[in-house]
């Protein structure tokens, strides 16, 4: 199920205003906005498009994988050109991170930032911090070295080069995906100081502008972890509010690389897998029964959803996204153009999909360029099979449908923006740790 390395997504991205970030609630107007473009889609069949659905289901046949356990569906503007288990829940993978995509996007809109607000029990003074430095973290899924070595420099220009007591960790703070609060803060303490690093932090350190500067923050204390409540009652002087990346960019790396840390992450916050699959339910407008979820990742196989909410829940997130200027191409991955999870597959040109893995299920989901417009897709094999081949025969279908019907071009609202590269929307980028005035 993990579909990605860690240090190849780490290097994947690579004011005095301090009034505090609201998100932006748009469900409401989502889930009006959407009604009409994920309505129950009309049957009709396309001599192309229904071969080749045989043609992969026999094949899963003739490899012990029984038919009424193969889910596909294949979508053309409102139109089902083919189906197969099209409104069965079956283990969808990786898949469940459409599910959270789409919820996050409905409750916190694409460009909300996840903030990290550093503050200390004293001013410093000389460079000396003379007491605690304090971390309240506010659920960044995606803060990992890059982003602790720009806020270490960060609070180094600000005077603060050593603490003299502890690092205190309140809030919901993790760093390189790993949630436990104090292991979290022992890894932020590394990355602040350069002559702690390990290979990783210095590896990630290269991926950065060249001139940005080594950070040497020593903390002469311990780790520790307190309440939110108690830390926010000490006497604390704000020293840097630290915004993540945008959620599009958190979303791209989570599913470029299929990230369970991260897509758990976003689902706890959301309320949880049984949450997000009622939300994403309503929102796609399909019976809850099609989704079923335990968790926000797809670990496990309870996590259930039919090819036909699979669908209806990318074109969902396709409606959302198009009003601000970005579609499914900008939060999922591209073949031809991202890293991660599609380095071996044979898919189109310019696809943009999410994959899913479990030891009994392989699953791909998106959307395909054709002559007849974007090809809206849900494929989920379910038995035990060679995963190779059945990666190439999910491939092969797609495939088989887009000869038929002729390439096209990629037409814009499949093809990705250049959000990536704006230097804000890269990680490290020093320009998303705000400094808080001293003076008050």
């Amino acid at each position: 199920m993990l579909e990605g390395f860690h240090l190849l997504l780490l290097t994947w991205l690579g004011g005095k205003n301090v009034e505090t970030l609201r998100s932006t609630n748009l469900s409401q107007w989502f889930k009006e906005a959407a009604i009409e473009v994920v309505a129950q889609a009309a049957p009709a069949p396309d001599p192309a498009a229904v071969a080749a659905t045989r043609l992969h289901l026999g094949t899963m046949a003739q490899i012990g994988m029984p038919v009424n356990r193969q889910g596909v569906w294949l979508q053309v503007n409102n139109q089902v050109v083919a189906e197969n288990q099209g409104t069965t829940a079956l283990s969808a993978a990786s898949l469940t991170k459409i599910a959270t995509t789409l919820a996050a996007i409905a409750t916190w809109g694409v460009d909300h930032q996840f903030e990290t607000i550093v503050s200390a029990t004293a001013p410093p003074q000389n460079g000396v911090v003379t007491g605690d430095l304090i971390v309240q973290g506010a659920g960044d899924p995606f803060f990992v070295w890059e982003e602790a070595i720009a806020l270490a420099n960060a609070l180094q220009e600000m005077g603060v080069d050593r603490v003299t007591g502890n690092l205190v960790i309140a809030g919901n703070f993790a760093m390189n995906f790993q949630t436990d609060p104090a292991a979290a803060g022992r890894l932020l303490r590394q990355g602040m100081n350069s002559n702690s690093w390990n290979a990783e932090a210095s590896s990630q350190f290269a991926t950065l502008p060249q001139g940005t500067a080594r950070p040497t923050l020593q903390i002469g204390g311990e780790v520790r972890v307190v309440s939110l409540s108690e830390a926010q009652t000490r006497s604390i002087v704000p020293l840097v509010r630290h915004q993540s990346l945008p959620l599009s960019q958190i979303l791209k790396a989570m599913n470029s690389f299929s990230n369970n840390a991260m897509s758990e992450m976003l689902a706890a916050q959301l309320g949880g897998g049984p949450k997000v699959a009622q939300t994403a339910a309503q929102i796609a407008k399909v019976p809850p029964e099609e989704i079923q979820l335990i968790n926000g990742s797809g670990l496990g196989n309870e996590n259930r959803i039919s090819p036909r909410a699979v669908t209806a829940m990318l074109l969902a997130i396709q409606t959302y996204l198009q009003p601000q200027q970005l579609n499914v191409a900008d939060v999922f991955p591209v073949m031809g153009r991202d890293r991660g999870t599609l380095g071996r597959r044979q898919l189109p040109a310019g696809a943009a999909v999410k994959t899913g893995t479990l030891n009994d299920v392989s699953s791909l989901a998106g959307v395909i360029p054709s002559a007849r417009g974007p090809v809206w897709f849900a494929i989920i094999n379910v038995g035990f099979g060679d995963l190779q081949e059945l990666h190439r025969q999910q491939d092969l279908l797609l495939l088989r449908v887009q000869q038929q019907w002729g390439a096209g071009s990629i037409s814009p609202e499949i093809q990705p923006g250049n959000r990536d590269r704006l230097p804000a929307n890269r990680l490290g980028a020093p320009s998303r740790n705000q400094k808080l005035d001293l003076r008050g």
